[in-house]
């Protein structure tokens, strides 16, 4: 059987491996537009400073998601550098040494903060002494009538600013939600359909934010405690990329193909089944049959490149929306930011993994600090800070048509003007993603038919975060491929499986057995 799988990203991997593992008869031959593997969630390297695009905590309660990290890259047993410097004590219960070997799994301190009125506050909102004097007790008591009204009288959730109010009260939303969101997508919460809240916020509310809190004052087990409140989380050493390369490696070990900068820029379709595809590599058309198609590139890319459309569908996908983003990566000898947790740092900065930026006179919507994903992301951590600056724009807007030294400028301009840094920065790397963040307005409200339609092809299968239209987290993405693969062995083709990845709300909250 030949089976071709568009994008080397987390999804289109995990199910290249699924399909070649303990299978004989399969073909599985990989097509990646760039000229690396691991989709968004791959890692940059810039002058021995690595790159981790919009963060990868590799954190699931998925239990095969879970083994095949951890059979990829086994955990450590060992300290890590900072880990020795800082004479931090961990429970390790793998065998690696991450001093002594790369291909292994760190456990790491998961710290998010929002940064809201030059203050830190957790993420997601928690009940303690530093909430109460950050917001001041008038602010505080005026959000808890506020979740209390909403409490009361329900909004219909007709779009995600209801979805919002009805599990943190308008004046949470309003401090903490509605800019932030509005920044990331360039449109108001009440023009996204509730579906995204669905699908990132699930469970959390304020009421799971109380439990959570309590439950740790009184030292009560909390089993089903939710993705967005856990602590700790697993990250490779070099970043996620080094686990898809890893990945990689064993897709070809068993006989799998991995084309790089290849672009799929045609698709024929006869009747309800894809005969070939045809790509472009250096410049040359190359025509590979196939007996199933496995596509996790954008729905509007693969609409666009099939022929035989009706133009219904073709029209929805037009206007399917996405949302770009870019990383300015800066390297710094210090920040203006004084660790005041109890975690330790090697220059005594913030732990923060990333920092949610709630300033409405700056663009900037996230920083990520890698020296905190991981000491080795850093070629000199002791000495220096590596940071992500991240934007969220669109293709072909002021922000993306911008050159890169522009860019740098300008976000050096945003760090000094929030107070993190406001000296000479040692270097720089600017990196942009298109399509890195699927949408949910404008014609998302008719993917159905999309769908719908998709169903009728026999031999097609959608996985991964684009190749889905869903905002999923990465071990979303790599169980689509997993299921996938299932399918098809098991000569299936409920492609419904597929969609409601990530769909049934318990998904987050409850662990697998």
């Amino acid at each position: 059987m030949e089976i071709i799988v568009i994008g080397a990203g987390p999804a289109g991997l995990a199910c290249a491996y699924e399909l070649l593992k303990n299978s004989k008869n399969i073909k599985v031959t990989i097509l990646e537009e760039s000229n690396a593997v691991g989709g968004i969630s791959k890692t940059i390297n810039h002058n021995g400073n690595r790159m981790d695009i919009g963060g990868h905590r590799f954190f699931t309660k998925n239990r095969e998601v879970l083994k095949l990290w951890l059979d990829i890259m086994p955990l450590q047993g060992y300290p890590a550098y900072d880990d020795k410097l800082l004479n931090i004590n961990k429970k390790f219960a793998g065998k690696k040494d991450p001093e002594k070997e790369d291909n292994v799994m760190l456990i790491r301190n998961r710290v998010s903060r929002i940064f809201y009125h030059h203050k830190f506050f957790d993420y997601p909102i928690s009940l303690n002494m530093r909430t109460i004097k950050n917001m001041g007790f008038i602010t505080t008591i005026k959000c808890g009538f506020s979740y209390i009204y909403a409490s009361i009288f329900k909004r219909k959730e007709i779009n995600l600013e209801n979805f919002y109010i009805n599990r943190f009260g308008n004046k949470l939303y309003q401090m903490f939600f509605k800019g932030y969101t509005t920044k990331i997508w360039g449109r108001t919460p009440s023009e996204i359909s509730s579906s995204w809240g669905s699908q990132r916020v699930k469970g959390i509310s304020i009421r799971k934010v109380l439990i959570d809190y309590y439950k740790r004052v009184f030292h009560i087990q909390n089993k089903n405690k939710e993705i967005s409140l856990i602590e700790s989380f697993y990250y490779p050493k070099y970043g996620p990329g080094e686990f898809y390369e890893e990945l990689a490696k064993k897709i070809e070990n068993m006989g799998g193909k991995i084309l790089l900068n290849s672009k799929v820029i045609q698709i024929k379709k006869k009747s309800h089944c894809i005969n070939s595809i045809v790509y472009e590599k250096d410049g040359k058309k190359v025509t590979l049959l196939c007996d199933k198609l496995i596509s996790s590139m954008a729905i509007k890319d693969l609409i666009n490149s099939m022929n035989g459309i009706p133009k219904s569908i073709s029209q929805i996908s037009k206007s399917l929306p996405y949302r770009d983003f870019i990383t300015i990566g800066v390297l710094v000898p210090e920040l203006n930011l004084r660790n005041k947790t109890k975690i330790k740092t090697i220059h005594n900065n913030v732990p923060d993994n990333w920092i949610y930026i709630q300033d409405s006179s700056v663009q900037m919507g996230r920083v990520q600090i890698f020296n905190n994903w991981s000491s080795y992301m850093v070629k000199d951590p002791v000495h220096t800070i590596w940071i992500g600056l991240e934007y969220f724009c669109n293709e072909g807007d002021f922000l993306w048509n911008r050159k890169e030294e522009d860019l740098v400028k300008f976000a050096k301009e945003e760090l000094k003007k929030i107070g993190f840094y406001d000296g000479e920065l040692l270097d720089s790397k600017v990196v942009k993603v298109k399509k890195a963040y699927p949408a949910y307005f404008d014609s998302y409200e008719s993917i159905g038919k999309i769908r719908e339609y998709i169903n009728t092809i026999d031999n097609l299968y959608c996985i991964g975060r684009n190749g889905t239209h869903s905002y999923n987290n990465m071990d979303h993405s790599i169980l689509s491929g997993m299921i996938c693969a299932d399918l098809i062995k098991n000569n299936s083709h409920d492609l419904e499986k597929l969609w409601n990845v990530n769909v049934d709300k318990s998904y987050q909250e409850e662990k697998n057995e």
